[in-house]
């Protein structure tokens, strides 16, 4: 038996809060019988509508996937260009990625169908570390890169203090490469935050999520998560900030 509202979360309706607010609203039916109590249990065999649409249930699945670059980080594309979703064409469940990589953007992103675990990780109180693999056009000064760290202006608001190494650089070429930890999820943040000095991002690649790593997998490949480091992220997500 499980709560109600952690059912309509892990089905990727809504986050529990928000499945909390339609319970409370009077949308949701089990067995036909209109639910307003939170806290009410249900088994696999109940019968639960939200909105009158069915909840399907599925068993929560947890991948890891190295996104190549050219891919979308969606579902599905009106445009027909590959989607993350392609890369498992043996799983039944309905499989969605934690949070989104840019276009052009290749490296680790999490797949699931856990609703409530996709939100909390997603959730702009998460402190989970992201680290990326910058290779920029020109060479930033320390001086750029230190406004960086500290937190920069951008059109969406001040971004978090960033950490910012130094990896190589191309004086030939005019390029460097950097190792940039953030815990924010903005959209094409470490792209807008190197615009922001003047120096756009040529290449980026997401290496590390948390504690998860590439290691081991080949552009397009995907494992599956423990149940540990499931267990591990659900405890970073809900961390206090920093």
């Amino acid at each position: 038996m499980e709560r109600l509202q952690k059912v309509i979360a892990h089905a990727g309706i809504a986050s529990r809060r928000k499945a909390e607010q339609l319970i409370q609203e009077g949308k949701v039916r089990v067995n036909d019988k209109v639910i307003k109590e939170l806290g009410v249990k249900v088994s696999p065999n109940d019968k639960i509508e939200v909105e009158g649409i069915p909840v399907e249930r599925e068993e929560p699945v947890y991948f890891v996937l190295y996104k190549p670059r050219g891919v979308i980080s969606s579902v599905s594309d009106d445009k027909g260009r590959k989607v993350v979703t392609d890369f498992f064409p043996l799983i039944d469940e309905r499989i969605y990625p934690v949070g989104r990589l840019d276009y052009d953007t290749s490296g680790l992103i999490i797949m699931t169908n856990d609703g409530e675990f996709a939100n909390s990780l997603a959730h702009p109180k998460s402190q989970v570390d992201k680290v990326y693999i910058a290779k920029v056009k020109g060479i930033p000064s320390r001086e750029a890169i230190r406004s960086l760290e500290r937190g920069i202006k951008l059109e969406d608001g001040k971004t978090a203090p960033a950490k910012i190494k130094f990896i190589s650089m191309e004086r030939t070429k005019e390029t460097a490469i950097f190792e940039v930890t953030i815990h924010e999820g903005r959209n094409r943040q470490v792209r807008r935050m190197f615009e922001a000095i003047g120096h756009p991002v040529m290449k980026l690649k997401r290496e590390r999520y948390g504690f998860l790593t590439l290691q081991g997998l080949k552009s397009g490949e995907a494992r599956e998560l423990t149940p540990h480091e499931v267990k591990q992220l659900r405890v970073m997500a809900t961390k206090p900030g920093k």
